[in-house]
């Protein structure tokens, strides 16, 4: 039987990447998937019809994530089309890299509120219906650099250590109500940004991996998928580490 059979879930950043991965495990264990996407309208009508081949039903909606406005109205077009969410994924972001001396205050503040932010516009949303149901999933994508931190990385790595206060300070709230809150922190997966790197950069990349490789995408999805079946129905305020062995 499908671990997800007929519950309903919201993927922010669901268009690509990571994001389109945990779309798609989510509807092959038998979920109907909602997932935002800011601006990729053609990769996200793809993803709708990649689901709706496995059987399900899909909402693609455009929605900046770092709006909280946009983000209840989200969260109530999905309610008002399927009646309830069993699952939120808060997957958007984006990177603007570069040195602390040299980083701006827009690459700082666009970071912070389109990762951190946004994770927490879409937990409020869904807070009240998973707690009239009394029963939810809320799974934050942090990341091992929100964990041990990365050079050049200063806001991103803040924003995913963000992330993980988050998870564990909302876990505690909402535990009484039959919610459970993880978190999954992936270390170096194959995305668009790995592909770019030369091959002395991926050759460096590989000595601090003790698997010495990368992820692949659905490798991060099948341990969301576990965290919102009902084999984690006991398991909340969690950090996994996906890095092939870097945080230990």
């Amino acid at each position: 039987m499908a671990s997800l059979k007929d519950n309903t879930v919201l993927v922010t950043g669901g268009s690509r990447g990571i994001g389109r991965s945990i779309v798609l495990a989510c509807a092959a264990e038998g979920a109907n998937v909602a997932f935002t996407y800011k601006s990729a309208g053609t990769a996200a009508e793809a993803v709708v019809k990649e689901v709706e081949a496995l059987g399900k039903q899909a909402l693609a909606l455009q929605s900046d994530a770092k709006d909280s406005a946009a983000a209840q109205q989200t969260v109530d077009r999905v309610i008002s089309a399927w009646t309830r969410l069993d699952v939120l994924v808060n997957n958007a972001g984006i990177t603007k890299d570069g040195l602390l001396m040299r980083m701006s205050d827009q690459d700082w503040t666009d970071v912070i509120d389109t990762n951190l932010k946004s994770a927490f516009n879409f937990a409020k949303a869904v807070c009240r219906p998973m707690m009239g149901q009394r029963s939810g999933r809320i799974i934050n994508i942090s990341s091992i650099s929100g964990v041990i931190g990365n050079a050049g990385q200063v806001n991103y790595s803040a924003a995913k250590a963000g992330m993980i206060g988050l998870t564990k300070s909302l876990a505690k709230e909402l535990a009484s109500r039959n919610i459970q809150v993880n978190a999954v922190a992936p270390g170096f997966v194959d995305t668009d940004m790995t592909e770019k790197l030369t091959p002395q950069q991926r050759e460096a990349l590989m000595n601090i991996i003790p698997m010495k490789r990368t992820a692949k995408p659905e490798e991060i999805a099948s341990v969301v998928v576990f965290l919102a079946g009902p084999g984690a129905g006991y398991i909340t305020g969690q950090v996994l580490c996906v890095d092939g062995g870097i945080v230990m």
